[in-house]
């Protein structure tokens, strides 16, 4: 079995868990974020965890299934599946056997099957869409190497996050700076959401409210003589 990177600390993980895609690519410069075809197979599916990665031959899954067995608890599996659109690359026994082992989810840069029965389940799937065609199992293909995803390079070790809104990567090297930025942008999007709501409760009790409009916004309309 190839050797797998190593998992990030429980402390980035719940810390990660308390954020969203937004916030961390929000940290990020407003990048990081995978194609936004790529999407959890049901609403309301979530994953954070340690990136594992595997690169596929199109339409064939053959070391995706390799991948599966090479996992464990707590880290997401993310298949470079070249964007492929011909062949699901899994579908039902793939998806319970990952569940399984312990794998947080799986993102897949392709299609998948089994929509009925892979949207009621707990265990967080992200791909493109789905059809009915099922997969080649000949290879080749690559383990724990880095790869592109969804436009977004991802290697080893890196850190996850997946919502209704899409996956964002972020690198290893970057995870401290990358949270605790996020961290930051979540205390200021809860004041404002206060502040808003403070304003919206006095305008309907016909008092006058604080101004609203942000301190940057007037700062950059400046420029414009406004």
């Amino acid at each position: 079995m190839s050797k797998l990177a190593p998992l990030l600390s429980m402390d980035i993980i719940e810390r990660a868990e308390s954020l969203n895609t937004t916030l961390i690519s929000d940290a990020m410069g407003c990048t990081g974020s995978m194609d936004y075809k790529i999407k959890p197979v049901a609403s309301g599916m979530k994953v954070v965890g340690t990136a594992l990665t595997v690169s596929l031959r199109p339409g064939d899954n053959l070391f995706l299934h390799q991948a599966i067995y090479d996992g464990k608890e707590g880290y997401v599996l993310v298949a470079d599946g070249k964007g492929h659109t011909t062949n699901a690359y899994l579908g039902e026994l793939m998806a319970g056997a990952a569940k399984a082992i312990g794998i947080e989810g799986i993102i897949i840069d392709g299609l998948v099957r089994d929509k009925e029965t892979l949207s009621e389940s707990a265990f967080p799937i992200f791909a493109k869409g789905f059809i009915p065609n099922g997969p080649l199992k000949d290879g080749p293909g690559e383990l724990h190497k880095p790869i592109s995803c969804g436009g977004v390079s991802v290697v080893p070790g890196d850190l996850i996050i997946g919502d209704d809104d899409g996956v964002v990567v972020v690198p290893k090297d970057k995870i401290e700076e990358v949270l605790s930025k996020a961290e930051k942008k979540l205390d200021y999007e809860k004041t404002r959401l206060e502040s808003i709501a403070a304003y919206e409760k006095a305008r309907t009790e016909g008092r006058p409210g604080e101004n609203i409009q942000p301190h940057w916004l007037r700062e950059q309309m400046k420029a414009y003589g406004l």
